[in-house]
């Protein structure tokens, strides 16, 4: 998504970097080239017109000009505008906090992605604390109540359903209400049914449902594989249901784009979740100015960094703690964390979060499957060598690669990036006792008694780059300001 997009907009600006100060005939000149690359991602031209006639004028101020670094500057004129264009803040889902249940309605064509959306949106609710109900309303596609069945079951979220012979969409609506206040669910998401095309008994059975619940928020979910023909699917939604915001689906599509740039400037109404992937975990709240970064080629760290928190809070185990403390990292310990990335989204992801890589991505520098070949090659080794290194030999190596189905030298090219790890893990680890140490004897003169957890003070897990959780939420801090 956006590849296209960013390529061309990359190539703007580098032209203009190698030009110095700039004149107002290389803005108007820059302005073009965007007008027509937005164009090409499918952005609709009525969002196209006031965007760059809002950023041309920016442009050609005299701070911008006149400034030492006027490349620059159009850059973050670009991403300011592109960021309002997508929605300038965060929105927020909005609950009631003295209803129960509070009513969430999905709306939305068929085929656009609502009953895994559904799902989805049930899963990331589940982990906030709530405990939401599914209502299948969807009486028309066969095995829909099925489909939100089983996806339901995946993630451990109770579902209601009626029998193939009820037919009513709006009686199921009111019934898995009442079920969810029955069951002490504080949410009910209600999957509704959609048509290929928008048409009056669609629209017409939307208002009905909405009429009889009152749902605290309706989400219309988007393809963003559409384009801009998408723009006239969620203008007709809006003037009908009134919606409260979008949830973009197939994010990860081979698509241009250009629906998800369109939708707010055209409607007012905000994006308010993405999709990329079909996992449970892979429903994020939308971020503007960490889109724009993105399509800029600026990459998304605060979304990385927050992933790698995530996945800190809930894989930490005591024991893996307690072997980094004392410096003693086995392959096990190196199978973890490469686990712990696949959870972040794989190396893909990882990759693309970083400045520059969705074009690493896209030029095929970057082996998404690396993570598949060391997994494999562990796993072919025995109990003693994964905890013990030292004593895979040379026959040994072998072994392990005829058994993986490898070469030795990606068993060796395996081990060498072990032993640079564990070097750095001993270094890091070996400056964080040692702070711990000075913080011990600090604590101990003002006659402090911390915490004890197994094996003295519970240590953070090492982050990214040598830097501790801590050290990346103030990372995260810093960014957001």
């Amino acid at each position: 998504m956006f590849d296209n997009l960013q390529d061309q907009l990359q190539e703007v600006f580098d032209d203009l970097k190698g030009k110095g100060r700039l004149t107002e005939g290389d803005i108007s000149a820059a302005m073009r080239r965007v007008r027509m690359a937005l164009l090409e991602a499918d952005v609709s031209f009525k969002v196209v017109k006031p965007f760059i006639t809002r950023t041309s004028a920016r442009c050609l101020e005299a701070d911008v000009l006149e400034s030492l670094t006027p490349a620059q500057n159009v850059v973050k004129v670009v991403l300011d505008e592109l960021t309002a264009l997508l929605g300038e803040t965060d929105a927020k889902i909005n609950l009631a906090p003295n209803r129960h249940p509070n009513v969430i309605m999905l709306v939305g064509l068929q085929g656009s992605g609502k009953t895994t959306a559904a799902a989805k949106l049930a899963y990331l609710l589940k982990r906030e604390g709530h405990n939401p109900l599914l209502v299948a309303c969807d009486v028309y596609r066969p095995a829909a109540a099925d489909q939100l069945e089983t996806l339901g079951g995946e993630i451990g979220a109770r579902v209601y359903r009626e029998g193939p012979d009820s037919k009513d969409p709006v009686a199921i609506a009111k019934a898995g209400i009442r079920n969810a206040v029955d069951n002490l669910c504080d949410i009910a998401i209600i999957d509704t049914a959609g048509r290929l095309h928008v048409d009056e008994e669609m629209m017409a059975e939307a208002e009905s449902i909405k009429a009889a619940v009152d749902p605290d928020e309706i989400l219309m979910v988007v393809d963003a594989m559409t384009g801009q023909d998408v723009v006239n699917v969620v203008e007709a939604f809006s003037e009908r249901v009134d919606f409260d915001g979008v949830i973009m689906s197939k994010m990860d599509g081979d698509a241009r784009g250009g629906g998800a740039l369109s939708i707010r400037e055209s409607t007012g109404k905000p994006i308010k979740f993405i999709s990329s992937g079909e996992k449970p975990d892979s429903l994020e709240v939308f971020h503007p100015d960490r889109m724009a970064r993105r399509i800029l080629g600026m990459g998304d760290m605060v979304s990385l960094i927050e992933s790698a928190v995530k996945v800190q809070q809930e894989e930490e185990e005591a024991e893996a703690v307690e072997r980094m403390r004392r410096m003693d990292l086995n392959l096990n310990d190196f199978l973890d964390m490469n686990r712990q990335i696949r959870k972040m989204g794989g190396v893909g992801k990882l990759v693309s979060a970083l400045p520059g890589g969705d074009k690493m991505m896209a030029q095929g520098q970057v082996d998404e499957h690396a993570l598949d070949k060391m997994e494999v090659i562990i796993n072919s080794m025995t109990k003693q060598e994964r905890e013990k290194p030292d004593v895979i030999n040379g026959s040994r190596r072998a072994r392990i690669a005829a058994g993986a189905g490898v070469t030795v030298t990606q068993v060796n090219q395996l081990m060498k990036q072990y032993a640079e790890t564990r070097k750095q893990v001993k270094k890091m680890m070996s400056q964080f006792n040692a702070m711990e140490e000075q913080g011990r004897g600090r604590r101990k003169k003002k006659g402090k008694k911390g915490k004890k957890g197994r094996g003295g003070k519970r240590m953070a897990m090492p982050g990214i780059g040598g830097m501790s959780m801590a050290d990346l939420r103030k990372i995260q801090d810093m960014m957001d300001r």
